[in-house]
């Protein structure tokens, strides 16, 4: 009696190597910005985005997203909103990519823990992004466009659940 082969493996039977390494290449770039920007490494996150990129970044909570169209809007941004005084965590899963030619989309899934000591807020959530992605002349892989929605958003007074940062890569 003949087995039937998983969908999973017909859909990356048909793939070609150099699209998966287009979707390996994205999957690094994705992992890239979260570590650039919870590391504060500006220059190499403002390298993981396009000049032209179209960003969307906020939460209902705080009335209309802003939206940004270059990467030196985001830089700048991402640089004076996550100050060394701040730590934050944002962990990347569950890609969904989709390449075609030098452009691509994804999907995320994404965690995020974010300290604020001077606030006594300890701030976690869950969103979905939303990307595009080119590969600009230069051969790289860059994300053109950037928005999520949130699952969830929760804020904790630190002080009520005995949290207590001792350090962080920032402290003196």
């Amino acid at each position: 009696m003949p087995h039937a082969i998983p969908l999973h493996v017909l859909i990356l039977a048909s793939m070609t190597l150099a699209t998966l390494v287009d979707i390996h290449e994205i999957t690094e770039l994705k992992y890239r910005y979260a570590r650039t920007l919870d590391n504060k490494l500006w220059d190499e996150f403002a390298d993981t985005l396009t000049e032209d990129v179209q960003a969307t970044y906020g939460t209902a909570v705080h009335g209309a997203p802003l939206e940004f169209t270059s990467r030196t809007g985001v830089v700048d941004y991402m640089r004076s909103s996550l100050t060394t005084d701040i730590t934050s965590v944002h962990t990347m899963s569950h890609p969904e990519i989709q390449v075609d030619g030098d452009t691509a989309t994804g999907s995320w899934a994404m965690s995020d823990v974010v300290i604020v000591p001077a606030h006594s807020v300890l701030i976690t959530g869950t969103s979905y992004y939303t990307d595009r992605y080119r590969r600009d002349a230069d051969g790289k892989w860059r994300i053109s466009y950037i928005s999520y929605y949130r699952l969830y958003e929760a804020m904790q007074n630190t002080k009520d659940i005995g949290f207590n940062l001792i350090a962080n890569r920032w402290s003196q």
